[in-house]
């Protein structure tokens, strides 16, 4: 009886610090990495500005949610940015296709070649994110509000009666709920409409596509509404659920290009897989083990460590290493994904 009372203590406590952040981290790379993947797979060229796109858009649901809040508007136990949402997305998705046409159309017409782009999107990466530190600061903000906890630990250990309590909070729920949802439209989208059909034909043979009347300033202007609406709920989610600081975004480049390179880049449904996999090797490689150990070890065994295998200000150093081997082992990715 002892013993499955420790086992079911070491599954709460696993849950709550690995299994249910990765999920939600997960979720949040997941959108911004299918967000790279389809600018890479459709206009061919890795978007370095797409961290700050995510910044921007949360920045402006940061302002729409005050706005509201300043009128005495919210949304009862959730959080007033999932209203600001869709003004984000529409702010942000025009600011995306502003860019495209000043900057990215410029090259395109010339047929530049794909590190011209690069380096163009590496430009706007630096104009929004100072942009964004104009306008908002560059101070931590909060602006989480609603209900904040759907589980807390001190009820959950005495309805239980274990010794550890499992913690759940709205926004990891939200956010995985929300990451479904936006994926399965995303497909549906991409696999039934007309407009989607024409994105992956432009994808896989642009010349091809182009003979058979398919409109490529179509299909770039409605790439580039996804991406940023991918960004900027993939920003708002992440800024729900820690909090908003603009150089975060700009760290979270990484993990994100390797999620979509682990998936197998101009893959979406790599992208999605590649979130999971960088979020959970991040998080397990930095959650320290030992109240683990020790509930599952046999007598009074307890590490003399914290037996973990890197400290969490080395948790973007897994993302690279995990970029480095597929680069290395794998280029094409899990699901075979176009070469970089």
């Amino acid at each position: 009886m002892e013993y499955s009372t420790d086992l079911l203590n070491a599954l709460v406590l696993v849950s709550n610090y690995v299994l249910i952040p990765a999920l939600s981290y997960g979720s949040q790379l997941a959108l911004g990495a299918v967000g790279v993947t389809l600018v890479f797979g459709i206009l061919r060229f890795a978007n370095f500005a797409h961290g700050e796109m995510m910044s921007f858009g949360c920045m402006v649901a940061i302002f729409t949610t005050w706005w509201f809040q300043s009128m005495g508007i919210s949304s009862g136990i959730f959080p007033t940015a999932i209203l600001a949402l869709p003004f984000a997305i529409l702010i942000t998705g025009l600011l995306a296709v502003a860019i495209d046409r000043s900057v990215f159309s410029f090259y395109r017409k010339r047929r530049s070649r794909p590190v011209t782009f690069v380096v163009a999107s590496v430009g706007v990466m630096f104009m929004l994110n100072g942009l964004v530190r104009i306008l908002i600061g560059t101070d931590e903000i909060i602006f989480r509000d609603g209900q904040k906890f759907l589980i807390k630990a001190g009820a959950f250990k005495k309805m239980t009666g274990l010794s550890e309590g499992l913690a759940l909070k709205q926004t990891q729920v939200l956010t995985f709920v929300l990451a479904v949802i936006s994926v399965l439209v995303l497909f549906w989208f991409l696999r039934r409409t007309r407009t989607g059909k024409a994105m992956r034909a432009f994808s896989d043979n642009e010349d091809l596509s182009l003979l058979s009347g398919i409109n490529p300033e179509r299909v770039v202007l409605v790439t580039w509404i996804i991406a940023a609406s991918l960004a900027t709920l993939a920003g708002v989610l992440y800024g729900l659920d820690k909090s908003f600081k603009p150089m975060v975004f700009f760290h979270m480049l990484l993990p994100i290009f390797a999620a979509a390179i682990v998936g197998g880049i101009g893959q979406p449904l790599g992208a999605i897989l590649g979130g999971y996999v960088v979020a959970f090797s991040e998080i397990t490689a930095t959650y320290a083990f030992k109240k683990f150990i020790k509930y599952l070890a046999p007598g009074d065994f307890v590490p003399d460590g914290l037996v973990q295998f890197l400290t969490t200000e080395y948790k973007f150093a897994v993302s690279f290493l995990i970029l480095v081997l597929v680069l290395l082992v794998r280029p094409t990715g899990i699901l075979r994904g176009k070469v970089l």
